[in-house]
């Protein structure tokens, strides 16, 4: 089970951040989970959003490089130790995380919604859940 995570490449100088959620407002896309990562001239803007493929569209036609990527979102308890035995359980099945963030949701009072990027999506899904842990759908994500 995964969602669709934009990648955004934009230049590493002031506004671009500022001119790339203006364009996702205009279009009225909310904003559901984000991330940046930079280098000295580039950084990489990694976002989920209400609609994914209306904001590709938009930022495309704003002259930006975007790609679609597909991540995990996880419901963890939001309490010390809820990250560790999260990521327990996908070093006892061998997964790699890549990265990973937090999303602008909680999907009740004492969880958490982490947005993860694997190795193997399959693979850790299945772990994920033999532990009992939830992974929210696009829908899902979308409905809080």
């Amino acid at each position: 089970m995964t969602v669709k995570q934009l990648s955004v490449f934009v230049e590493n100088k002031p506004g671009r951040l500022s001119d790339v959620t203006a364009v996702l407002f205009d279009a009225g896309i909310n904003i559901r989970a984000i991330t940046t990562a930079d280098s000295r001239d580039f950084g990489i803007l990694r976002l989920i959003v209400d609609d994914t493929d209306k904001a590709f569209v938009k930022l495309k036609q704003e002259g930006y490089v975007v790609r679609t990527t597909k991540v995990l979102a996880v419901v963890a308890d939001d309490k010390p130790g809820g990250m560790a035995k999260m990521m327990k359980a996908l070093y006892e099945a061998n997964i790699s995380v890549e990265y990973m963030y937090s999303a602008f949701l909680n999907p009740s009072e004492v969880t958490a919604c982490l947005i993860l990027r694997v190795d193997s999506n399959e693979n850790a899904s299945e772990a994920l859940k033999e532990k009992g842990y939830k992974l929210l759908t696009e829908e899902e994500l979308h409905s809080f």
